[in-house]
């Protein structure tokens, strides 16, 4: 069958075999109400119905683009980072909302990944969603099972700008995963690795401080400091250190 546009009408030519189906073709055809509108409105609906197909389907950012390199929109305050450079597993202590005002650029990339339903864990889960829409970032979410390995895989594969894991049972393994993989950032929220690796980057605070299960949690563990307030907060903060040029430390809000 061909279709052709003229004007504002539409006329099929299709095999005609008979007088009847010829008449009722030509009468379909020569309506302009019925034959002339009708084809037309088919076509716009059905060039919405596509259009927004297309819009839903766009909505998600491909990460497997070029993607420009995140920054801080704004740095952080002073007092925030540390007056000299902090050899490997230090320990940073910025003065209190000093990272207020520091936010990564729009589509900052994270993969959350998470393991356990402890209420400290889903707080700060929800602190993390919280923060990514309060600051435009893009984030997605990996879920470990029993066996967290293939979680973390799937995660360093997104080609985050950064993956936070929250989950005192992500510690061990991460610690094992993490050498591997240098060029991917990692920021530990309420726990810290052992022996981290210069990408490696957490952030801890009174109450907070897990390092694995051959060690424990710390003296001064304590789920109920996992706030909402206290959890958004370490998230800012990690960010801000990452992006201000901080790795391999821990960050120690007070």
């Amino acid at each position: 069958m061909s279709v052709r546009l003229v004007g504002e009408r539409t006329l099929t030519r299709a095999p005609i075999f008979d007088e009847r189906r010829r008449a009722d073709v030509t009468a379909a055809t020569d309506d302009g109400d019925a034959g002339g509108v009708r084809p037309v409105s088919s076509c716009i609906a059905l060039a919405v119905l596509l259009t927004g197909v297309a819009l839903l389907t766009g909505c998600a950012s491909d990460w497997s683009a070029p993607h420009p390199s995140p920054t801080l929109i704004a740095a952080a305050q002073p007092g925030f980072l540390p007056a000299t450079p902090l050899p490997p597993a230090a320990t940073m202590t910025p003065t209190a909302g000093s990272w207020q005002d520091a936010s990564p650029s729009e589509g900052y990339r994270v993969a959350l990944l998470t393991m356990g339903d402890e209420p400290a864990t889903v707080t700060m889960i929800d602190a993390v969603r919280t923060w990514a829409r309060d600051v435009g970032a893009d984030l997605r979410e990996v879920r470990a099972g029993a066996d967290p390995i293939p979680a973390i895989s799937e995660a360093i594969g997104m080609r985050a700008d950064v993956v936070m894991s929250a989950g005192d049972g992500l510690v061990d393994p991460l610690a094992i995963v993490t050498a591997s993989h240098l060029d991917q950032p990692f920021l530990v929220l309420g726990g810290e690795l052992a022996e981290p690796t210069a990408n490696v980057l957490a952030v801890d605070w009174a109450g907070a401080g897990f390092r694995g299960e051959d060690l424990g949690q710390a003296a001064h563990h304590d789920p109920a400091s996992f706030t909402p307030e206290r959890c958004r907060n370490a998230v800012s903060a990690g960010v801000a250190a990452l992006l201000s040029g901080q790795s391999g430390v821990v960050v120690w809000l007070p």
